[in-house]
């Protein structure tokens, strides 16, 4: 037979029947492809009206993002790993089910918001099925995107408020039904719907679709041009580069999770590409973000109330604000040092980086955005309407060169990647939700907070470390303003029956305050970060928890040391010296490296000197002193010697 003579019908509908599965999974693939790309780039606008067009009702704006964020999460990850999404299977139909199921959780509850309003309290059957699918359905999208530990914790804190009564006796409650945990989690903003997953939902979504849209327009490549630029011939530069900007800018804006998805659009992708890891990159965010709160003159809304609570001016809160704050960012660039020298990232030779006024010059029109995004944070216009007015500017002077336009398809494929990239964050914090409602509902905060002051048995050390214990549990439920307020409240008082000034006992509950932005398992800003990196939220909250060792170690320095806030000027400069050299000990006995990678002996002297250092009792500190010298003596020639290796 010719190749040119037809099949017959027999062998046409046999071939058919070969080729008819391969062809279904292509559309099935191609549909779901498109159902993708469409509830994506509805997020984005919905995202971008809501920031910059018109305000909603929280629990209506937060409900639509978190049913499109589980509806991307089903769709895009498989329920474990190598389960196929390319042809029907039943993993398929399941995550099929668990879409609708996440539609009709998220219209139940917009549909019927005023009814669910009214009956508070008196809740219907079908409020609590609704509620308790809901969260499930938070926890499977968790378990997928962040992995199991998380998921856990969630179980663990839900089986907590259910099982109070036979709880230990130090943290024993009366118990809630399954109606109350469901109703509370699910039909309030106390819950799924609180403040992490609202400040997901605004200004750090619109924050990651502005890193989008700078990235496809090519601005990401001009900022991390320049930056390479002005700072690749240091040593891990591009981080170094991060903490200061990170720390100019927070001491305008005030707030570390607006601080980190501001200039992280700009730094996070930066370090990346001059070698940190995702989480590593992140977390160097996050880290010198959270230090923005405390570096005046802006130190959010806790420093304006510790003014009024202390009945001190704002002046003096500033004044003695400069110092811890310096120090705290030393620590961070300290690590950040440490980590660039183990890792190899070296400083490149002048001759082989990038000019900077060349860069500048070719990339000009990519500074508008950036100029209107820092001029909207300096006038208090909000973060989440300063990013709408970045992406919109940003989508413009992308037209003023022809190689960095976005056409309609381009611009809808941005708009998809914005909210692709928005996933992990957004159920990261639907998950701390779960957590802030069950510390809210049985109330662990405040019984954890008493609990700690009883086990100080008064001595300041303890009470200082228990302290910073329960700042933790209450920043889950609270966020840090009022942790502040709550905790100063409760342990203000014990702190000054402890001999600790009224000024400083704030300024250290105001510093302690600070810890859940980095610290696991409800980290907003180590969130935030890793959602602009694409890394793994809970490490990289690990490793910006391990950055900000500043936040515990500082306030304890504050309370033995005063002088180091305020005294006369020769004694300030000689506490702050023999401070700093106690945390840079300190930063590299965790790091275990200092000129060179530690030997264990080396750690050691290191911690001693650390201790030595940070001791309260002056003579202590020549101890202290003498041995970081001699930690110092002993590698000095090993790195010599590497040194000369590599002229050679």
């Amino acid at each position: 037979m010719s190749e040119a003579t037809p099949p017959q019908p027999a062998e046409v509908h046999h071939g058919d029947r070969g080729r008819i599965p391969a062809d279904q999974n292509r559309y099935l693939v191609a549909t779901i492809a498109k159902v993708v790309f469409a509830v994506a780039v509805a997020l984005s606008l919905f995202q971008l009206y809501t920031a910059g067009l018109t305000a909603m009702t929280a629990l209506l704006q937060r409900s639509v993002h978190l049913g499109a964020i589980l509806c991307l999460t089903f769709l895009l990850r498989p329920p474990f790993k190598g389960a196929r999404k390319d042809k029907l299977t039943i993993w398929l139909v399941l995550d099929l089910a668990l879409v609708a199921a996440s539609l009709f959780t998220i219209l139940y509850v917009d549909i019927n918001m005023d009814e669910i309003f009214r009956r508070q309290g008196d809740w219907l059957p079908m409020d609590v099925f609704v509620g308790a699918i809901g969260v499930c359905l938070v926890i499977e999208a968790c378990r997928r995107v962040i992995g199991n530990i998380m998921a856990g914790i969630c179980v663990a804190f839900l089986l907590y408020a259910m099982f109070g009564p036979y709880m230990p006796e130090l943290i024993i409650h009366k118990g809630y039904s399954i109606e109350r945990i469901a109703t509370t989690l699910w039909l309030t903003t106390e819950g799924v719907f609180g403040i992490p997953l609202g400040v997901a939902s605004t200004f750090v979504f619109i924050f990651v679709l502005f890193g989008a849209f700078l990235e496809e327009t090519g601005g990401g490549n001009f900022f991390i041009d320049l930056a390479h630029a002005l700072t690749g011939r240091f040593s891990g530069g591009a981080a170094k580069t991060a903490v200061i900007a990170s720390g100019f800018m927070g001491s305008v804006s005030g707030s570390a999770v607006g601080n980190v998805v501001a200039t992280g659009s700009f730094t996070i992708p930066m370090m990346k590409r001059l070698g940190y890891p995702a989480h590593m990159a992140g977390a160097v965010e996050a880290a010198a973000s959270t230090g923005g709160q405390l570096m005046p003159p802006i130190m959010g809304a806790g420093a304006f109330l510790m003014a009024e609570f202390t009945n001190t001016s704002y002046l003096h809160i500033v004044k003695i604000s400069i110092v811890p704050a310096i120090m705290y960012y030393v620590t961070v660039l300290m690590f950040v040092h440490f980590e660039a020298q183990k890792l190899g990232l070296k400083g490149q030779p002048k001759d082989q980086l990038p000019k900077a006024w060349a860069v500048i010059k070719d990339n000009l029109h990519f500074l508008i955005p950036v100029l209107i995004l820092v001029a909207a944070l300096m006038s208090h216009v909000s973060p989440m309407k300063a990013g709408f007015l970045a992406v919109v500017s940003t989508y413009a002077a992308s037209f003023i060169r022809k190689k960095s336009r976005l056409g309609i398809r381009q611009l809808l494929e941005t708009l998809e990647i914005g909210a692709k990239n928005a996933v992990m964050v957004s159920v990261a914090c639907a998950a701390a939700g779960i957590i802030v409602g069950m510390v809210s509902l049985t109330g662990l905060g405040l019984q954890f907070s008493h609990l700690v002051l009883d086990l100080s048995m008064g001595i300041k050390v303890f009470a200082l470390l228990l302290i910073g214990a329960a700042s933790l549990v209450l920043g889950m439920g609270l966020p840090v303003t009022a942790s502040y307020i709550v905790l100063v409240i409760l342990a203000g008082p014990a702190l000054e029956d402890l001999g600790v000034p009224i000024v400083v006992a704030h300024m250290i509950v105001f510093w302690y305050s600070q810890d859940s932005n980095v610290t696991p398992p409800v980290s907003l800003a180590s969130f935030a970060a890793a959602g602009i990196a694409g890394a793994n939220p809970m490490r990289t909250a690990f490793t910006s928890w391990k950055l900000a060792k500043g936040l515990y170690i500082i306030p304890i320095i504050m309370a033995y040391r005063p002088l180091l806030m305020n005294g006369p000027p020769g004694d300030v400069f000689m506490t702050m010296l023999s401070t700093l050299v106690g945390l840079i000990a300190f930063a590299a006995c965790l790091d275990r490296y200092l000129l060179d990678h530690a030997t264990w002996l080396e750690v050691l002297l290191l911690l001693g000197a650390a201790i030595g250092l940070l001791w309260p009792e002056g003579w202590i500190d020549l101890i202290g002193f003498a041995l970081f010298i001699v930690v110092v003596a002993k590698q000095w020639p090993r790195r010599a010697a590497v040194r000369e290796r590599v002229t050679v």
